[in-house]
């Protein structure tokens, strides 16, 4: 398939002016940390010394996962479609998080073992129910796994504004991130996995087999497409593509926890100049999730041992994107306020 071709943002002469700028507002030189590179990396993203968040938006992706038959999971897989009625009542905790941050919040059936009917605030993109056990055989085939990248894109392509985060749902996607991330890095199995919903010990333990039995029986799956149709899901898919349509557009993307980390994993073996478009949003108590984001290069903004999922981490670091562009706007400078600079 044709995947966006995403630009690299660096801008020597932009970054200049981008820094003169922070460096001249009334405060010592670095002396808001973490929120004046934020602010570089969006002013970089924008293509300007005035970055603006527009019409921010969290896309929450819902699948199954044919894997739960392993027992890789502690709760039953109907707690998928159940959690999704909950968002769409508007009780989940990334309803409440969104709301109280002006963030607007689309809710996709991309295969969840259920059929919901037509139902307000759902956007069906259903693939099919449920990837199939990559246990015993690849999740997806290579064409659906290519309809979920589509379908996100699509997706992304047509939301109005300039910031995107990303949550998801699905009973099993741990199992499946996991995966991803043990395929695409080397890093061992049982440094990926962790409780997921609550798994006790041995439960991780177990987790942690099935997933090397099946990098066993599929050895010779190494490409990042391959890799994700045989271990992902169809909502890490439809993340991928949505991701990757979001950067090619020069959104800024808000990345979640550790399932949303596998979907961008994915993206950046196919496209690594999307990474620099990418706010890591958190560090995510799931076991795995450090490591993910230390073989991405990335530094989170919060830790808040957050391992809820839905986007929640993309909805709590909203306020900090706007407070970097808001001091990159706003405040005053040493000339403005009359105040003397550094000797």
């Amino acid at each position: 398939m044709n995947l966006p071709t995403i630009a690299a943002t660096a801008d020597a002469e932009l970054a200049a002016r981008l820094a003169h700028a922070i460096d001249n507002k009334t405060k010592p030189p670095g002396s808001l940390g973490m929120l004046e590179t934020l602010a570089r990396q969006v002013g970089l993203i924008q293509r300007t010394t005035a970055p603006a968040i527009d019409a921010p938006a969290i896309l929450v992706f819902a699948g199954d996962h044919g894997v739960v038959a392993e027992g890789i999971s502690a709760f039953p897989q109907d707690v998928t479609w159940q959690m999704v009625e909950n968002f769409l009542s508007g009780g989940a905790a990334i309803n409440v998080f969104a709301a109280q941050n002006g963030c607007a919040l689309q809710v996709i059936d991309a295969g969840v073992a259920h059929d919901f009917g037509a139902r307000a605030g759902l956007t069906d993109r259903k693939i099919a129910h449920g990837t199939r056990n990559f246990a015993v055989e690849p999740a997806m085939t290579a064409e659906q796994c290519t309809q979920a990248l589509a379908h996100g894109m699509v997706l992304a392509e047509a939301l109005p504004g300039n910031v995107l985060g990303f949550g998801e749902m699905g009973i099993g996607n741990t199992t499946a991130a996991a995966a991803l991330m043990h395929k695409l890095t080397g890093i061992p199995a049982a440094a990926c996995v962790g409780a997921g919903t609550g798994l006790p010990p041995a439960g991780v333990l177990h987790k942690g087999r099935v997933i090397e039995a099946a990098a066993a029986r599929h050895v010779g799956t190494t490409e990042p497409l391959d890799v994700l149709a045989t271990f992902g899901g169809f909502e890490i898919a439809m993340m991928a593509g949505a991701m990757l349509k979001a950067a090619e557009r020069r959104m800024v993307l808000l990345i979640d926890g550790f399932i949303v980390t596998s979907a961008l994993l994915v993206a950046a073996r196919l496209q690594p100049a999307i990474l620099d478009y990418c706010v890591f949003a958190h560090c995510s108590n799931e076991n795995g999730h450090r490591q993910m984001l230390e073989a991405l290069g990335a530094k989170p903004l919060l830790q808040l041992d957050l391992r809820l999922g839905e986007g929640t981490g993309s909805a709590l670091a909203l306020p900090l994107l706007h407070a970097a562009v808001n001091f990159l706007n706003r405040m005053a400078t040493f000339d403005s306020a009359q105040v003397s600079g550094k000797s």
